[in-house]
């Protein structure tokens, strides 16, 4: 592949809600830019973007892909996204990169929850955008009303381009409402020149007021102009249009078919043409060496650096780190620092990466996405400079996985090969953690829902053989006493010579700190228990205390004082002693009016105001306590609520299920509270079948 200068790259993200049409579009856009004889199709499982196994078999992208696009003498870096909510850290990793991006909405289905969340990492991330309208060879599909909603939503800033012209349900033509013109389709592809239909006159008038609205509102001339009944030439509106486009205060809104590929020869056109180089954008870092800010600005004569924004790693063909060049111009053999792991590696190649397929460059400018091959100590959201000059840049910030749950080997001897299988999908995906909760002897995942989950599984069998099955997670009880009891215990063992004898007087009672599991204490008078044995009587409460008498739960809350006891100068030993307090704790906890705490999560949940009555009526039968509501931007609503860990188990699913995907939720962990006597009973028994069937 050719080198290209900062001035002729485009970095393009494609969000969107799922189904809306990304894939397909690529696929149009490859095929015109000739990269392809003929167009793939998601159903067919032959595009592009959508190579990795998971997303041929499931008919959706579930991995950012780049699939770099040469028009003209420009080069586009397509970042199609997956506009599932489930893999939202792959758009937001894409995002974080890109320069503009297009917000793909499909004419029938409309604006979607996809849509607002698309329009939302834009706003995060600043990006210049525009929208594109697909599903238009579809005769539901009604352009008219996405604009109209779009306005309705983000105000005059919509600014549409193009009308389609339709004709006995057939989509034959566009007008392009600046030039008010018309342009049909030949069988060819090509397009001829046509008179503006009668029926797309209203229409037309309709997008052009909203396109000089959208010019009239980039400053005060033009809107008083505007209000004057004054036109503005065509010169004008364009040169406005360019810039104000590429700072994101006019979104253009164009449309078409990807099947067909009608549309799409425009979209690429006016990609080049008002979406910003990125050295339009600024971008700036800190050095490491004078905690100054560095203003890389994607300037090819500051010293080199770059971001590494995604990680690639196969089984077959090893690591890829994805980077942005930020400045300067990375060549074959450069040595790069990394500051985080404060080692140097040397590039080796250049790669261009295009869907699956890797492509060897001399250079990369600034500006430019690449990757780099076997980086051993990079990962993703690592900064990459020179020595002499160490650059840092700020990481992507990527959503909080909330959904988890337990997984276990299917096959015994498994664990080694599954934990470094994990690793893997960990370095390529940030939205998956694993945990191993050994206080409760469970290993833990973490996703993004329970769809990213399944994924998983599927990607430890397909990629690295190794199977796991996921369950129910152990909620993390714990158990302490109310009230103080008084024990004695006497462990006294004959079996021929040296026996064992431990002889223990004990109080338990609460300490009154719930977050440490015991406090030990002794008061003994007169050597009744000599003082080398109180070791050996804490060391007994410590072991104890790991598995509570109750349900085998960790202790927490419990003072233990040793007060009195004897000893036999000959058989006592320090483990009679252990032995003894272990079992004086156990009578001494059970007649100390045991309780099961449970873990109480701190909840916060952001629905559109519409739905918070059902989200309260659903946490109130949670056992939840709703403890207030503040209002939040675009007509949302955040409700605080303490609810139980047991309660939150396929909370994801219920909330998108309530609320269209439209609302989300945060939480962490608050307290622990006494469990009420009918959990406590059913937790107690279950624990007690499981511990017998050796299920733990």
């Amino acid at each position: 592949m050719n080198v290209y200068t900062t001035d002729k790259i485009r970095n393009v993200v494609l969000l969107g809600h799922g189904g809306a049409g990304k894939t397909s579009l690529v696929e149009a856009m490859a095929n015109l830019a000739g990269m392809t004889n003929r167009m793939g199709r998601v159903e067919d499982g032959n595009t592009i973007s959508d190579y990795d196994k998971e997303e041929t078999k499931r008919l959706f992208s579930i991995n950012t892909s780049v699939v770099p696009i040469i028009w003209g003498d420009t080069k586009i870096n397509i970042l199609d996204t997956p506009g599932y909510f489930d893999f939202v850290g792959e758009a937001e990793e894409a995002a974080s990169v890109a320069d503009a991006a297009i917000i793909v909405v499909s004419g029938k289905a409309g604006i979607e929850v996809g849509t607002r969340k698309a329009w939302e990492l834009c706003e995060r991330y600043k990006l210049p955008r525009m929208v594109f309208v697909t599903d238009m060879d579809i005769d539901e599909a009604s352009f008219r009303q996405v604009v109209t909603d779009l306005q309705a939503m983000y105000g005059n800033k919509i600014a549409p381009f193009h009308l389609p012209i339709r004709e006995n349900g057939q989509f034959v033509g566009y007008v392009n409402v600046l030039q008010q013109r018309a342009k049909r389709w030949t069988d060819s592809g090509d397009v001829e020149k046509a008179e503006v239909p009668d029926y797309s006159k209203e229409n037309l008038d309709i997008c052009r007021e909203a396109l000089m609205e959208a010019v009239a509102e980039t400053n005060e001339e033009f809107m008083d102009r505007y209000f004057g009944g004054e036109e503005f030439s065509e010169d004008e509106i364009r040169q406005t249009l360019r810039a104000n486009v590429s700072e994101g205060s006019i979104v253009p809104v164009l449309m078409g078919s990807n099947i067909l590929a009608r549309g799409v020869y425009t979209l690429l056109v006016d990609i080049v043409k008002y979406l910003p180089s990125p050295e339009r954008r600024s971008c700036t870092g800190i050095s490491a060496k004078t905690n100054e800010v560095f203003n890389a600005d994607y300037d090819f004569a500051k010293p080199k650096s770059a971001y590494i924004w995604k990680t690639i790693v196969d089984p077959f063909i090893g690591k890829y780190s994805l980077i942005k060049v930020n400045s300067g111009v990375l060549k074959t053999d450069d040595v790069l620092f990394n500051h985080h792991r404060d080692v140097e590696e040397k590039v080796g190649k250049l790669y261009v990466i295009r869907g699956n397929k890797t492509e060897e460059v001399k250079e990369l400018h600034a500006g430019d996405i690449g990757a780099l091959a076997k980086l051993s100590q990079a990962a993703t959201t690592d900064s990459l400079s020179t020595k002499a000059n160490p650059i840092l840049y700020i990481r992507t910030s990527i959503s909080t996985p909330y959904t988890y749950k337990r997984y276990k080997a299917k096959n015994k001897g498994d664990e080694d090969k599954i934990s470094q299988a994990l690793q893997k999908l960990m370095a390529e995906d940030l939205t998956l953690k694993m945990v191993n909760d050994s206080e409760n002897g469970q290993t833990l995942l973490y996703g993004m829902g329970d769809q990213h989950l399944d994924v998983v599984v599927s990607k430890l069998a397909e990629r690295y053989k190794v199977e796991i099955e996921l369950s129910k997670p152990k909620v993390a009880f714990r158990e302490t006493i109310r009230k103080k009891a008084d024990v004695e215990y006497k462990y006294k063992k004959q079996s021929g010579g040296h026996g064992q004898y431990g002889h223990v007087k004990m109080t338990f009672e609460p300490s009154g700190d719930l977050d440490t599991a015991y406090v030990f204490d002794q008061c003994v008078v007169g050597g009744a228990v000599p003082k080398n044995y109180f070791p050996a009587v804490e060391k007994g409460i410590q072991e104890a205390v790991l598995k509570g008498p109750m349900a085998a739960y960790p202790v927490v809350g419990v003072k233990a004082v040793l007060y009195d006891g004897s000893y036999h100068p000959v058989d006592s030993s320090e483990l009679a002693f252990k032995v003894a307090a272990i079992q004086a704790f156990k009578k001494g906890f059970m007649d100390a009016s045991p309780v099961l705490l449970e873990p109480i999560a701190s909840l916060k949940v952001l629905v559109p105001d519409k739905y918070t009555g059902d989200i309260m009526g659903d946490l109130n039968k949670r056992r939840g306590r709703v403890l207030g509501m503040n209002p939040a931007e675009h007509g949302y609503q955040e409700i605080v609520a303490d609810v139980p860990y047991m309660e939150l188990y396929g909370y994801n699913t219920d909330l998108r299920s309530m609320t269209g995907g439209n609302g989300t939720f945060s939480y962490e962990f608050a307290r622990y509270e006494q469990a009420p006597s009918d959990i406590q009973e059913k937790e107690t028994a279950a624990r007690a079948s499981k511990l017998d069937s050796g299920d733990e």
